[in-house]
């Protein structure tokens, strides 16, 4: 994909057969990039499990809070690329528009990411206030103190991921992400067990093997830009320290709503987990693994959203209001297309894919199954509803709309689905079927909301020029 303008052939769409291949060209790098992280969190999960199930409850728990502050920090960070898309979108390469966007977004990086050392610093007092007994949050907060220092060197690799995204060269992520794959593992063989005669670290070799791949995705996102010539241009490592408070405080208008979006996503997700506890080990066990299927199947959409972001960002910086709605919706028959297969594979074909983790055939594990299926059908009927929730905010967010989203999700997912999955857990005989029902009404809801939102964009006003 070439670099550029929306007016030029790559990027305006004349059709909808144009529009629809310049997503996924788009959207299919990123998703890849989405699913090979969430390999290297496997192969971490992997090699930490070989440790005992002490060393793996600390380190779930930390990368449990990490993860979530992570996640909602790169949403922060990561709306530039509606800036510099937008700006790609009025005046072309924009070199200086973008610059200066990128560079407060590494200000912002550095910034929030100390906060974010500072927290995980305190892990050990944030694991007590949560009532983990001892043997498990002295793990967790030593696993904590030492992935804190990932933290700016993360958010960072996230800056640079969305400006190659914005800019046409989305498969660096991909090819990126591939590369740090054995990184990751020979750094997790090494620290962890002690080979060719390193020192045995164990569950902290872990954490520094995540530090070590966070420093080896910042560097290679650095390398690749240096040597590409369309990237090279735009000069963003040049002037750091110069100020530019009118696009840091951009960043911070758009990017504070998504990170608290995030926030009441992944908290909602979090909060089942601790509500399955509560009904039981075997109910836990089976959410995990539908959660883990729903989980791989929703980086497609989440990738599909990521493009809408950019899509939508260049048709808004060019005043093409026909250009933007093709792009929306564009991105969103992608994601449902995407999700009829998926929600057809967890419908029809559910122990097939539970077969990826455990044996279905084994009598030992058929209750495990009994549940996990039953958790599954529902997935299948709530992946329309994730995939579009993610894709409308996602072409939302490319309008630099993002306050309202953040009060529909916060409403959704917590005083609907939270609520509703509470009173059917523990009020109805549904247990476990009941926290999924109301993980599905809150998504529902949320997605029916986004979607009229973005069906009424022009008359709310959202495409200001």
């Amino acid at each position: 994909m070439s670099i550029v303008h929306p007016r030029s052939i790559g990027y305006t769409a004349d059709s909808w057969r144009a529009e629809l291949a310049a997503t996924v060209r788009l959207a299919a790098p990123l998703a890849l990039a989405g699913l090979l992280q969430m390999a290297i969190g496997a192969m971490d999960v992997m090699f930490i499990a070989r440790l005992g199930p002490l060393p793996l409850a600390g380190a779930s728990l930390a990368v449990a809070f990490q993860g979530t502050l992570l996640w909602s920090l790169c949403g922060l960070t990561g709306s530039v690329a509606a800036l510099i898309a937008e700006a790609v979108g009025r005046k072309g390469p924009a070199i200086r528009e973008v610059r200066r966007a990128t560079r407060m977004a590494f200000w912002l990086s550095v910034l929030v990411g100390l906060l974010g050392m500072v927290l995980c610093f305190n892990g050990e007092w944030i694991m007590r206030m949560t009532g983990q007994p001892p043997e498990v949050a002295m793990p967790a907060s030593t696993y904590l103190d030492i992935i804190a220092w990932a933290f700016v060197p993360q958010l960072i690799a996230n800056v640079l991921r969305n400006f190659v995204s914005a800019l046409g060269r989305p498969f660096f992520a991909t090819m990126i992400a591939l590369a740090v794959l054995p990184v990751n593992f020979i750094g997790n063989y090494i620290l962890i067990f002690g080979a060719f005669g390193a020192p045995e670290m164990g569950l902290e070799g872990a954490a520094w093997a995540s530090v070590i791949t966070g420093i080896a995705t910042m560097a290679a996102f650095v390398l690749a830009i240096q040597h590409n010539r369309r990237l090279r241009r735009y000069h963003i490592f040049g002037n750091w320290w110069r100020p530019e408070w009118e696009g840091f405080k951009a960043i911070v208008r758009i990017g504070t709503p998504v990170a608290i979006t995030i926030i009441a996503e992944a908290g909602l997700f979090g909060s089942a987990a601790f509500l399955m506890g509560n009904i039981g080990a075997l109910e836990l066990a089976a959410h995990t693994l539908a959660l883990n299927i729903a989980a791989l199947a929703f980086q497609i959409p989440f990738g599909i959203g990521q493009a809408a972001v950019i899509r939508v960002g260049y048709h808004y910086g060019s005043r093409n209001r026909e250009a933007i709605g093709r792009a929306g919706w564009a991105a969103i028959s992608c994601s449902l297309a995407f999700v009829a297969v998926t929600g057809g594979g967890m419908l029809f074909t559910p122990e097939l894919l539970l077969s990826a983790w455990i044996d279905p055939a084994d009598p030992a594990n058929h209750a495990l199954v009994a549940l996990a299926v039953s958790y599954l059908a529902i997935a299948a009927a709530f992946q329309l509803s994730d995939a579009l929730q993610a894709v409308a905010m996602g072409a939302l967010r490319g309008l630099q709309d993002t306050r309202v989203p953040m009060a529909y999700a916060i409403l959704g997912y917590w005083a609907c689905g939270f609520t509703l999955a509470l009173y059917l857990a523990f009020e109805t005989p549904l247990a476990g079927l009941g926290v999924w029902i109301g993980l599905a009404t809150g998504l529902s809801l949320v997605a029916i909301a986004l979607m009229q939102r973005w069906i009424r964009r022009e008359k709310l006003g959202l495409i200001r020029h």
